[in-house]
């Protein structure tokens, strides 16, 4: 088990997983739990506090904070749910759409790159394996939680 805590260690480090700020848009810094917030929120169509929390397996209190920090950095807007006022709709703003997009386009540059210097089998196997690794974890907890 410790080599494969070394590989995925290996991977935070180059993915930038490990640094404060994961990205840098503009004027803009984001750290990574604020840039998967940005994609789900993009990817998902109006979703709540709570389905983007549950989403990423994170602490509601936790999330809330990122939230107003996204809110103050006037990437990400809140409003009641005309259906329950006690129920807080997410959506980007002008700009944050163009942070998640450019950070999007940044990570895809980035693992076309990976990819590259692979074979089409390589590709495909490391793809394969990473789908395994995910639907495994998916059944247990959260690590260190």
């Amino acid at each position: 088990m410790e080599d494969a805590r070394l590989l995925l260690q290996h991977i935070y480090k180059h993915f930038g997983l490990l640094n404060k700020n994961c990205c840098t848009v503009g004027s803009q810094e984001v750290s990574l739990i604020q840039s998967q917030i940005l994609y789900e929120i993009d990817r998902q169509h109006q979703p709540s506090m709570q389905q983007i929390a549950s989403a990423l397996g994170v602490d509601i209190t936790a999330f809330s904070h990122q939230i107003q920090t996204l809110i103050r950095k006037k990437l990400v807007a809140k409003q009641a749910s005309e259906a329950d006022k006690r129920v807080y709709i997410l959506s980007l703003t002008t700009e944050g759409k163009f942070v998640a997009t450019v950070i999007d386009e940044q990570i895809s540059g980035y693992l076309s790159q990976v990819f590259e210097g692979m074979s089409e089998p390589d590709k495909e196997t490391v793809i394969q394996g990473l789908k395994i690794l995910s639907k495994s974890m998916e059944k247990i907890p959260v690590c260190c939680g």
